[in-house]
């Protein structure tokens, strides 16, 4: 534990530089931490996330790997390797990783939200959905949750589900292009509809 301390205040630095978007900066200050520790979970975590993010997803994989090998048991290499999977396509990997981190780490909204979108695209589509609703349940006010279950319902046809989410989502984040794309989707597929409908 004693090591933790040590590399403690670099992890947290390099935690600051990704949310302020510098990610090759936060990747270089981990590495230095490797360099003295080369078995620092964290460091490799902070690689992936920012790897992840920059989307070189080899790199992020690579890193992320490495975490697990030090720790299996880790809920946010699980969760972070998980997404990477979901990036890629990659779908069976990526739900057999997110149900572990799910596991090790329950209720979680991130990670359910990311396990609901991936087992919805491994073909298992109702058990997706009712996992991005328990999402959303947990965490009503995220547009990344509702913009996904709103694709996924946009998907299954149910338009009037979908156009409530998206709504909720522009409302959350005005400027938010996803859901104004996917919003004008849902209007277009009801006018279609209802066009289809009156020819009958």
């Amino acid at each position: 534990m004693s090591h933790f301390t040590d590399v403690h205040p670099l992890i947290a630095e390099a935690d600051k530089k990704k949310s302020e978007g510098k990610h090759t900066e936060a990747i270089r200050i981990c590495e230095k931490v490797l360099l003295s520790d080369l078995n620092c979970k964290e460091a490799y975590e902070e690689i992936g996330d920012n790897y992840l993010s920059l989307r070189q997803y080899e790199k992020a994989e690579k890193a992320l790997k490495q975490a697990i090998k030090i720790d299996e048991t880790s809920a946010n290499a699980n969760y972070l390797l998980g997404f990477v999977y979901s990036c890629t396509g990659a779908w069976e990997k990526s739900v057999e990783l997110l149900e572990k981190a799910d596991t090790l780490f329950p209720n979680h909204p991130e990670v359910l939200r990311c396990l609901g979108w991936s087992m919805y695209h491994n073909s298992e589509r109702k058990r997706g959905i009712i996992l991005l609703e328990r999402s959303l349940f947990l965490a009503p006010h995220d547009p990344l949750i509702l913009n996904d279950l709103g694709v996924c319902y946009l998907n299954e046809k149910d338009f009037d589900r979908a156009g409530t989410l998206f709504k909720k989502s522009l409302q959350l984040d005005p400027g938010n292009q996803k859901a104004k794309e996917c919003l004008n989707a849902v209007k277009f597929f009801q006018r279609e509809f209802e066009k289809l409908r009156n020819k009958k």
